[in-house]
């Protein structure tokens, strides 16, 4: 693994924010549904679950996705997103060693 890969920086500055934290469970809340399967939500999708307006939730992904904490597929007009379950695993490991 690189050095840059090991930076917490943009991990920790995405956490930080408490809206980011309520998306990445609701992210979470997703993947563990009752199917079973890894799924993804759209903005409209975690708009809803958050309670926010599309502008807003859009700044948001976008430092998550920065911060590689959420993977993206387009889909036609729809971007949607889940965790990226590897790295923020990983990125704790990292953590938990440097403190």
């Amino acid at each position: 693994m690189s050095q840059a890969s090991l930076d917490l920086g943009p991990f920790l500055h995405a956490i930080s924010d408490p809206t980011r934290r309520r998306i990445l469970q609701a992210l979470r809340e997703e993947s563990e549904g009752a199917t079973g399967k890894k799924t993804s939500l759209c903005a409209s999708d975690i708009e809803q679950r958050v309670k926010l307006s599309q502008p807003t939730i859009s700044h948001h992904m976008r430092i998550l996705e920065k911060a590689g904490l959420v993977e993206v597929k387009k889909q036609g007009h729809w971007r949607r997103y889940r965790r990226n379950e590897k790295l923020i695993s990983e990125m704790t490991r990292n953590l938990k060693k440097q403190i």
